[in-house]
């Protein structure tokens, strides 16, 4: 096991400032007195908020495929997508303000499609562009899909869902939502069967 470094705990600090108030509230002052050091010491490690935000952002999106990556999956792909739906709905409504940074904020390092997502830079729309083409390969996917499309498309709805109901949109507890997304995101694993 590695050291924690002093970049780690800024980095940890910054994280938890996050999740718990939101962008707006991570300031170098406050994460400097999480971490105990003063805010010019952030500066040896990180040139800005933005670059601290944006390594708060990166780690998020490797824990994400980390934990999705480590626990056992399904053979099938239809069931992997579902899977994925649910682990997804799940980290949004246990961390609504760090999943409102990563996927809904507007930020100049976010992936943008369709280049960024075809050239695989986005971590977690990789998995499930790789759960419809392994889809596509047994058999249960429309082979004359267009892969980027609909991962965007599965994403998207998901998306939608989780601004609405973040935003009081759709009003209803979160087991009931949670059954929301799982019918609306069946209705999208149908229409790409074969």
């Amino acid at each position: 096991m590695r050291e924690v470094t002093t970049k780690d705990r800024i980095t940890a600090a910054a994280t938890y400032l996050l999740t718990t108030d939101g962008a707006e509230g991570v300031s170098m002052r406050k994460v400097a007195a999480a971490v105990g050091i003063t805010p010019m010491a952030i500066y040896q490690y990180f040139p800005d908020r933005e670059a601290l935000l944006h390594a708060v952002a990166d780690a998020a999106f490797v824990e994400l495929v980390r934990r999705w990556e480590s626990a056992t999956r399904p053979a099938a792909a239809d069931e992997q997508l579902r899977e994925m739906l649910i682990d997804h709905v799940d980290f949004a409504l246990a961390q609504p303000r760090l999943y409102s940074y990563l996927f809904m904020d507007r930020r100049d390092q976010a992936r943008t499609f369709p280049a960024d997502f075809q050239a695989r830079k986005s971590p977690t729309l990789n998995l499930v562009a790789d759960a419809i083409t392994l889809g596509i390969t047994q058999g249960l996917f429309d082979p004359d899909l267009d892969l980027w499309e609909t991962a965007l498309l599965f994403a998207a709805l998901l998306h939608g869902l989780l601004q609405l109901h973040d935003g009081a949109r759709i009003s209803m507890p979160a087991p009931d939502f949670r059954a929301l997304c799982q019918r609306l995101g069946e209705r999208i694993i149908n229409e790409i069967r074969i």
